[in-house]
């Protein structure tokens, strides 16, 4: 085809050629470019149609003896003749334009002709075939028009609708708020757009519907009509909910550590929403924290860990919570357990009829409340099944689909991840708590300085037990050490350190140290272990061991002769205390640093305490809980204690405890509560003895007098033996001034005092050896000896068991 450049001034740019049928045609009406689109229109090769005139393609019925000016113009029509000679109607647009030499040419581009259409739909026909549901009312709200679409959901003709209005269409629940919306879009000419739920006919399912009321406005500008159009958007709407109730499970479930509780929450979440009915049993072990193990044939026990209904007080339920029931082996339940997959029944399936004739009871619960559709699900996680959930439909007409039971095996699925963590917990808790309740007192030693009622309650939170403890601890001489302590922070840890605390202060007491020096050597243990765990951390980096170890400490020592009381405090708060005649009270006891600080002294006070007066000894998780601080909870604290009286101690601690604590502490309590005794004076004898060797004699006489006053002549030989060589002893090695004390409690104890600091040892003696076995001797005849130290010197003292007439 000849090169063709349009001329300046024509009506507009040739259109692009490959698009259309073109040819050119130079000064002489030869043609010199032919297309392959004027080819296919009038069948013409361009081997043919190159060189021939213009007018043999023109019709010869054109009427036009010039067939150059026949295609000239722009937009005009002509007949061209095909090759098998019939007419072509074409519409023809000629472009003028020069070839390469110069010479004037015509780029002509014809089109067929657009058809009109045969049949063209009028808008009455569209809007009367459109499939979705559109009406048409009037400024009185009556029906004027309505879809075929309308007409399949409403199952009401054209004609039974035109002219009524929506109340009477439509159920009363959905045609109030429509009829609503449509008088506020004749008002306000404002679109509105709603959603409804309900059945468009009695017949109909339920569905929700995306409604929008529309105006129709006339070349006036005035609204006479409006236009109700609804979309039906129900899987849309189940596929949110589906959506929602997934995302509350994961925010609701799971909330508590406790088994029954996390199921409980799943049957709250699921019931109304998905289910009108829903228990959750588990594997009785689960409750225990026991791993569920594979179960025999036969009829499976398991325990109702939760139900929930949308009827007040679950009447469809046989069996409380925490009550066991047996299913048969046949019912789907144990089906669902054995298999570990889910299944959707109805009420007349043949699985469900079984179960039935196996459990009348449960058939009755059946007919009675109109069940009819059942889906059993089995709560699942890291491959074990943990229990079964059985949700049932009886209020809501629609049974469960598929995608209902998809929806409930992703909500079991969740809610046993839950479960078996709570499981775990409960496992882990029981085993550090046995653990911790091991490392405490089992039982008090028995004494009869103090009486004494005691509480622990470990804390009820995620971050585990902590390390407090508490602690009675016989003296001699009558004595007795109260002990509390806490160490700082939670789980197996603190309580592991605790019990190695408790087992050093039995042993620091032991040896008699008086209380600052106690502390002392409890605060180097403290440090010691700390040091342990720092190199652990330096050689083993891979494991999360905590540096910080920190523990406080309260160690109070009473003496029933005396009535004296000794305390000394690592950091821990006072003791409280309550004299028979006065208020309650905290002792001034210097709080000290803490365990573990390390390099700091520790300071010792006593006062008298009466017979009948209260000690309280406790950890800061009984007065600082998340209520109060500590000093709201120190006053709560004495307020509780005054005036005590002589309840029985048990009552005194029942009532701190639910004074003070939340039902749910924070913390660990350890709380230890001592009501104070005395000896009577005829239960003590002293006497003051000279450094006199010849007066050994006397003491063992006077020993002897008191114990025929006491009636305990069965311990004469061995109390005149045991005081005859203590009393050596400290004349022969002590220091004056001496003096020698007699006890009777529940044993005999025989003390001598001297002004020496010098311990005396056990040692072995020679064949030959004239001395050496005086301390041998009491350590063979008493039930336990030792020696104390205090200011004055020291004190050397032994136990003799009281035979049963004397006791």
């Amino acid at each position: 085809m000849a090169d063709a450049t349009p001329l300046g001034g024509s009506p507009g740019a040739p259109p692009d050629p490959a698009d259309s049928a073109t040819a050119v045609v130079d000064d002489r009406g030869i043609v010199t470019g032919w297309s392959a689109g004027a080819e296919r229109l009038l069948g013409y090769a361009c081997q043919e149609a190159v060189g021939s005139p213009v007018t043999h393609l023109i019709a010869p019925d054109t009427g036009s003896g010039d067939g150059l000016a026949a295609l000239s113009g722009v937009g005009t029509t002509a007949l061209l003749r095909h090759r098998d000679g019939r007419p072509v109607e074409v519409r023809v647009r000629a472009y003028p334009s020069v070839d390469r030499t110069g010479r004037a040419q015509l780029l002509i581009v014809v089109t067929a002709p657009e058809q009109p259409s045969p049949d063209p739909v009028t808008p009455d026909e569209a809007f009367g075939q459109c499939r979705l549901p559109v009406m048409v009312y009037d400024s009185a709200l009556r029906a004027v028009g309505a879809s075929v679409g309308a007409v399949r959901e409403l199952g009401l003709s054209d004609e039974r609708m035109h002219g009524r209005r929506v109340t009477d269409i439509l159920p009363p629940h959905l045609c109030h708020r429509i009829e609503d919306g449509m008088s506020r879009v004749l008002v306000t000419g404002e679109t509105e757009r709603f959603h409804v739920r309900g059945r468009a006919r009695p017949d109909a399912p339920e569905k929700v519907w995306s409604v929008a009321v529309s105006p129709l406005v006339t070349a006036a500008g005035q609204v006479r009509h409006v236009e109700v159009s609804a979309l039906d958007v129900t899987e849309q709407h189940l596929a949110r909910e589906r959506l929602a109730l997934l995302n509350d499970i994961s925010a609701q479930v799971g909330s508590t550590l406790d088994v029954m509780r996390t199921a409980q929450e799943m049957a709250d979440a699921a019931v109304g929403r998905l289910a009108d009915f829903v228990t959750i049993d588990l594997l009785d072990s689960l409750l225990r924290g026991v791993e569920p193990k594979p179960f025999s044939a036969g009829t499976v026990p398991l325990r109702r860990a939760a139900q929930q209904s949308v009827l007040p007080g679950v009447p469809e339920a046989l069996i409380g919570p925490g009550d066991v029931d047996d299913y048969p082996e046949s019912a789907p339940p144990v089906r669902c357990l054995a298999t570990g997959r889910s299944s959707l029944h109805g009420a007349r399936d043949e699985a469900i009829r079984n179960w039935e004739r196996a459990d009348p009871e449960r058939s009755g619960v059946v007919r009675r409340f109109g069940i009819h559709s059942i889906m059993v699900v089995p709560l699942r996680a890291r491959g074990i099944t943990l229990g079964v959930a059985v949700l049932v439909r009886h209020r809501r007409e629609e049974p469960f689909t598929r995608d209902d039971l998809l929806l409930a095996e992703e909500i079991a699925a969740r809610a046993a991840v839950a479960v078996d963590n709570a499981r775990r917990y409960t496992l882990e808790r029981g085993t550090a708590l046995a653990l911790q309740r091991s490392l405490l007192p089992s039982r008090l030693a028995a004494q009869e300085a103090v009486e004494v009622a005691h509480r622990y309650l470990p804390a009820r939170t995620r971050a585990g037990l902590g390390g407090d403890w508490y602690d009675v601890i016989p003296l001699s001489g009558a004595r007795v050490a109260l002990v509390v302590g806490d160490v700082v922070g939670h789980g197996l840890r603190s309580s592991a350190t605790m019990g190695r605390l408790r087992t050093a202060v039995r042993t620091l007491a032991d040896v008699e140290l008086p209380a600052d020096e106690l502390l002392t050597h409890l605060d180097d243990l403290v440090t010691h272990l700390a040091a342990e765990e720092d190199s652990t951390a330096d050689h083993e980096p891979d494991l999360d061991v905590p540096t910080d170890l920190i523990a406080t400490c309260l160690y109070v020592v009473y003496d029933p002769v005396s009535h004296r009381c000794t305390a000394a405090s690592a950091g821990h708060p006072p003791p409280a205390v309550v004299r028979p005649d006065g208020p309650a009270e905290l002792a001034d006891v210097p709080p000290g640093p803490p365990l573990g600080v390390g390099g700091l002294p520790f300071e010792t006070v006593e006062w008298d305490l009466p017979p009948g007066s209260l000690l309280a000894l406790y950890t800061d998780g009984l007065v600082q809980d998340t209520g109060h601080n500590l000093g709201n909870g120190l006053e709560q604290l004495l307020q509780c204690l005054g005036h005590p009286g002589s309840r029985p101690l048990e009552s005194v601690c029942g009532e701190l405890i639910r004074t003070l604590l939340p039902a749910q502490p924070q913390d660990d309590v350890a709380l230890l509560v001592a009501r104070t005794r005395a000896l009577d004076a005829d239960q003590v004898a002293t006497w003051d003895l000279p450094p006199d060797p010849a007066l050994v004699a006397d003491a063992r006489a006077q020993v002897l007098n008191r114990l025929e006053a006491w009636h305990l002549p069965d311990l004469a030989f061995t109390a005149e033996l045991v005081v005859s060589e203590l009393v050596t002893n400290a004349i022969r090695y002590g220091q004056p001034p001496i003096q020698l004390r007699l006890i009777r409690g529940t044993t005999l104890i025989c003390e001598v005092s001297d002004g020496s600091g010098t311990a005396p040892h056990l040692r072995r003696a020679r064949t030959y050896d004239e001395g050496g076995r005086g301390l041998l001797l009491v350590a063979q005849f008493a039930q336990r000896w030792g020696t104390r130290h205090h200011a004055g010197g020291k004190t050397i003292w032994a136990e003799i068991e009281l035979t049963e007439g004397g006791a």
